[in-house]
């Protein structure tokens, strides 16, 4: 027997090929740190280099304000009116009745900004609570009047109060004067809705 017989054959390494996976590139999400406003300023870059021919102050102007008035307005109802038993919606329709007077629902659909099938539904739930009253016209009985009860308005009255509290927080960052040129701007562009021939609940 040779000294060759007894050489031992060194274990063959492993090969880095067959146990090294490959992972796959890591691509950062633009949208990671974004909130529902600051998505504002990505929508703008992000549709200057995808259509570069948009009109990005008018989409600037709407997206902003369109967002600014879903967070006031879910935030007020979620502050607000939820907490109390009552929908965004409701306070709307109590609250132009409280200003405005009784009137028909027709009428009280297009104030509050409400489908009249809306309207309908909705009364219908606050005359049950207690807090609307329902009289249909002496020429047209489908004519319905809608007016608020003594309860309807006690409550209508104090969702304001509260709601107002947390209007007067939302403007604080405005001055008096910021907040007039801000409503001053805004009728100004709703003013033009004609023109627009903007659409609106029916």
């Amino acid at each position: 027997m040779t000294s060759k017989d007894h050489e031992t054959t060194p274990p063959r390494k492993a090969s880095t090929e067959a146990t090294t996976t490959s992972s796959p590139p890591t691509i950062e999400a633009p949208g990671v740190d974004l909130d529902y406003f600051s998505f504002v300023e990505l929508a703008g870059r992000r549709l200057d280099e995808e259509i570069p021919d948009n009109d990005s102050g008018a989409n600037r102007v709407i997206l902003t304000l369109s967002r600014a008035a879903s967070q006031i307005v879910y935030d007020l109802e979620a502050s607000v009116h939820r907490p109390n038993g009552h929908s965004w919606a409701s306070f709307r329709l109590m609250f132009v009745l409280w200003l405005a007077g009784p009137m028909e629902s027709g009428r009280t659909a297009s104030l509050a900004g409400m489908s009249r099938a809306a309207v309908s539904n909705l009364a219908n739930t606050l005359t049950s609570r207690g807090l609307l009253r329902k009289v249909p016209g002496t020429a047209d009985r489908r004519a319905i009047t809608l007016s608020l009860t003594k309860s309807g308005l006690d409550e209508v009255q104090a969702a304001f109060r509260e709601q107002n509290q947390r209007e007067t927080l939302w403007v604080s960052s405005l001055t008096p004067i910021e907040q007039q040129l801000l409503i001053m701007l805004l009728e100004k562009m709703m003013g033009h809705r004609d023109i627009v021939g903007a659409r609106s609940r029916q």
